[in-house]
């Protein structure tokens, strides 16, 4: 049984090139693709199965290495090689970072192009076998967190601050980079661990509801009310109370909380008796409350209440050294959960990762590593990632040409339909040749 040719995709925008390079791979025995364009060549890449990628710099709109990295994160089974006109120690730089595995100059001989083909795709079967796992990554915990960026110092610090007195505190930070976390490592690793730590979505109550469920309400307060219960204050009395998306409180949940601030004393709903709590607070918002205030959604005395001491919780984006640390806990807690093993991730997976801006902060990479235990077997590879989270090549928006160019556009197309066949295209487009070689110059 015949072995199959490998499929090698030439991409150049001059078409000479292209046709010298295809008649030389074939007559080598290889099976050849062409591609006048980075777009054509997605068109390719999407549709066959490419054993080689050799790929120009130089093109217009969309050039060779942006190419390379796209195929680098989407297609990494597949070795790349570029031909350019264009060698200096920067661009082999570049061409190397961009994942190519070699780059031969312009001109270049039958033998020179044979040589760094094989080369090439011996290189990139000793790359397969040797490709790097990253397993041993050291975790530096706090709490059920984990980092060691300068920005998770800092919180960590602050949390050391705090922990163990029960000054107000207001977590700030976008949705998904861990607030809650940071009030239950205040809580827990403090003297007050052993006491109640209640936490709350303001946001989750309705409005109309939010007062008796923070505050209790007293028997006949109102229809339905049939008895005595206490609210979360009471709940966590000797311990901490957690306020999440402070913001959405009503004005006069508000009221209250000043009040219980300020005095250290809550009244329920429908009643006059005043009740002493011995609580520590800790708030914690993503929303802008400075400009709530103007608004007049927040009271500006209950803000400077509960901010005694601030922490802001950078976004996953500005503590990208910290992802290889998450990455590791979430594998470990998912593996275990659902297949009851030890995952691992690539470099290059992890690679993708860290360059990736995460709007969705760790709630969002958590999500990812989740699915991808579920989808996985004991690998996380590039393939098995998101194509959202790999590199995209944004084409620009085509310029309106003039006629000319358009033809001459069509007839390059042409030409590369009939392998360079001047006689075919000639007849295809219903012209003589030697209009064909007026419409090319």
């Amino acid at each position: 049984m015949a072995l199959r040719k490998e499929n090698i995709l030439i991409v150049d925008d001059d078409i000479h090139i292209l046709e010298l390079l295809q008649r030389h791979l074939q007559s080598m025995d290889y099976h050849t693709f062409k591609a006048i364009s980075v777009k054509e060549a997605l068109f390719i890449l999407k549709d066959t199965d490419i054993d080689l990628l050799i790929t120009d710099i130089r093109m217009p709109d969309v050039n060779g290495l942006q190419l390379l990295q796209f195929v680098s994160e989407h297609y990494p089974e597949i070795p790349k090689l570029v031909v350019t006109g264009y060698p200096s120690v920067n661009g082999a730089f570049e061409v190397i970072k961009s994942g190519a595995i070699d780059y031969l100059s312009k001109p270049f001989t039958k033998t020179e192009l044979k040589q760094i083909v094989e080369k090439t795709f011996a290189n990139a079967a000793q790359d397969q076998k040797q490709k790097p796992v990253s397993q041993n990554i050291q975790t530096n915990d706090y709490a059920d967190m984990v980092g060691a960026s300068e920005a998770f110092g800092s919180v960590i610090n602050s949390i050391d601050r705090v922990k163990n007195n029960k000054a107000t505190v207001i977590v700030k930070g976008e949705s998904g980079t861990g607030k809650e976390l940071v009030a239950r490592a205040i809580h827990y690793s403090g003297k007050f661990s052993r006491a109640p730590f209640i936490a709350v979505n303001c946001g989750a109550i309705p409005e109309n509801l939010q007062e008796t469920e923070l505050f209790g309400y007293k028997k006949g307060a109102f229809t339905g009310a049939n008895e005595n219960r206490s609210g979360f204050f009471q709940a966590a009395e000797g311990g901490t109370l957690f306020l999440d998306e402070i913001g959405t409180a009503s004005l006069t949940v508000q009221t209250k909380l000043l009040r219980a601030l300020q005095e250290k004393e809550i009244t329920k709903v429908g009643s006059q008796k005043v009740e002493k709590v011995d609580i520590r607070i800790i708030a914690a918002t993503n929303a802008d409350l400075l400009e709530n205030i103007k608004n007049k959604t927040f009271r500006e005395d209950l803000y400077y209440r509960l901010t005694v001491v601030e922490i802001n919780v950078p976004p996953l984006r500005e503590r990208k050294s910290d992802i290889p640390l998450l990455v590791k806990k979430f594998l470990r807690k998912y593996g275990e959960e659902y297949k009851d093993r030890l995952f691992r991730i690539s470099d290059e997976a992890l690679g993708i990762l860290k360059r990736y801006q995460w709007p969705g902060n760790i709630r969002e990479l958590e999500n990812i590593i989740q699915r991808t235990v579920i989808m996985s077997d004991g690998l996380i590879d590039v393939k098995d990632l998101p194509d959202f989270l790999k590199f995209q090549i944004e084409f620009p928006e085509a310029d309106f040409l003039p006629l000319g160019e358009m033809e001459k556009e069509y007839v390059r197309r042409i030409l590369i339909h009939t392998k360079g066949n001047k006689t075919k295209a000639a007849e295809i487009l219903q012209i003589d040749r030697k209009t064909l070689r007026n419409k090319l110059s």
